[in-house]
């Protein structure tokens, strides 16, 4: 039950291990072209592994990552970090900000000052958050994990308890691609204290083969993301197929080449954000970038990271009743998600189409994210 404080410090050594090794960088012949289409391009590659090995600076980030305060604690036998922002309103509402994969707990970390102070942002006081961003078990500094059985409902369970031992019985929670799908499961487990549920991303998916009726029945934004769907599945699907039978193996490559976990990562931050052909490291800033690769780097956790969101039993596309939890959406330019799917497993109240931003939606429209989570928050405190 204990909570501990929490202070990132790498030692020397393994930074001077991956220094060893970036300098010792052996880059794949680039493919015809050697552009986009085949995955990351060698020349891109190369530019983005000449700055992480002579320009980055792990220490500043270290520095700016521990001005945030970090905890952890164990539950279910498995270590839990987490950031811990305590707003200095009275009224403030606790908010659980979930990440997903391949992201981390410094997606939202632009968004703590905001949520905590709204004043001090141009806000109202009366929309004040307490902000707790856990990692995900197997991501990050909250792994490996060492048993099976973390799928969504199990993760949501975890974060009402860690609610519950942080004092709180009354929150909302936030979450987008992983998070999304373990965000309602808090509410399913503990309907009687989440207030409200808020989401991004790809939600309502549909997973079965639409009828003539039923493709005539949908409007022409719902038809242009069926069609993004497909057009994922026949392009981008086979990630998941190797993190969802093979992550055991991916593993074994990632944790011994930091490049190849450079590469991995960086291959779905380009194809996720917003505007796709825009290069990720304008789109979120190239130290945000490398720092994220960083945490899966420095904590070994590629294999666990993709067991954890995706070889788990209920990791993809499973459906489960309602929460009965007022859920709002809101769906990104980049995201494909319909409402009239999402309404089969959601209890939908406020839903929000825009058209600009990525996946990534804390990275790359913070103010925009922050602003729907406040205006829904205010019907539901």
């Amino acid at each position: 039950m204990s909570i501990e404080p929490f202070t990132i410090d790498i030692p020397q050594a393994q930074l001077d291990d991956l220094s060893e090794r970036l300098h010792r960088t052996r880059l794949t012949a680039p493919l015809p072209g050697d552009d986009w289409s085949t995955g990351v391009p060698t020349a891109y590659l190369d530019e983005l592994v000449t700055y992480w090995r002579d320009s980055y600076d792990w220490r500043a980030q270290e520095a700016a990552l521990n001005a945030f305060p970090q905890f952890v604690t164990e539950i279910d036998g498995q270590r839990i970090h987490f950031v811990h922002v305590r707003s200095a309103e009275p009224d403030a509402l606790p908010l659980v900000l979930t990440h997903g994969w391949p992201g981390s707990f410094i997606e939202f970390l632009d968004l703590v000052g905001p949520l905590t102070d709204p004043v001090a942002y141009g806000g109202s006081a009366a929309d004040a958050f307490h902000v707790v961003i856990p990692s995900l078990p197997g991501f990050g500094f909250s792994g490996p994990v060492h048993q099976s059985g973390w799928g969504p409902a199990h993760i949501g369970a975890v974060w009402a308890e860690l609610m519950s031992r942080l004092g709180y019985d009354r929150y909302g929670v936030q979450g987008g691609d992983v998070g999304a799908a373990v965000s309602p499961e808090v509410a399913r487990v503990a309907p009687e204290a989440v207030v409200g549920v808020h989401l991004n991303g790809n939600i309502g998916m549909p997973f079965h083969e639409l009828g003539a009726d039923e493709l005539a029945s949908l409007t022409d934004l719902e038809r242009d993301r069926l069609r993004r769907i497909g057009q994922f599945m026949q392009d981008e699907f086979g990630y998941i197929s190797i993190q969802g039978t093979r992550p055991a193996t991916l593993g074994a490559a990632l944790a011994d080449s930091p490049v190849g976990q450079l590469a991995w990562i960086v291959d779905k931050l380009r194809a996720w954000t917003y505007p796709a052909q825009t290069p990720p490291e304008d789109v979120i800033g190239i130290d945000r970038l490398l720092t994220d690769v960083m945490l899966y780097w420095l904590t070994d956790t590629s294999a666990s990271s993709a067991y954890v969101g995706y070889a788990q039993d209920t990791a993809w596309g499973e459906k489960a009743p309602p929460s009965g939890v007022p859920t709002a959406v809101i769906v990104f330019a980049h995201d494909v998600g319909i409402r009239r799917y999402a309404e089969q497993d959601h209890t939908i109240v406020r839903w929000t189409d825009v058209d600009r931003g990525g996946h990534f939606a804390a990275l790359e429209e913070p103010e925009l994210l922050v602003d729907d989570v406040r205006e829904f928050f205010r019907t539901v405190r």
